[in-house]
């Protein structure tokens, strides 16, 4: 014997029935998510910058440098 509410079909009615309410939640959540995503400072590359300037990516010249 199935018990009313417990049932896979049940189930899928009473979300059917309230899709307004969960599509709402969602929809707050993804909001949340894409402004906590938008916040965050972009941070530099600058570990990479020093490894290219000790392998002598840097076009500078040495000798004006010491003038």
């Amino acid at each position: 014997m199935i018990i009313y509410g417990h049932s896979g079909q049940d189930i899928r009615r009473m979300v059917w029935r309230k899709r307004y309410r969960l599509l709402s939640i969602i929809v707050v959540i993804a909001v949340a998510v894409m402004l906590m995503g938008c916040t965050k400072a972009k941070p530099k590359l600058e570990a990479l910058d020093r490894f290219w300037d000790t392998l002598g990516g840097k076009k500078t010249d040495l000798v004006k440098e010491t003038k």
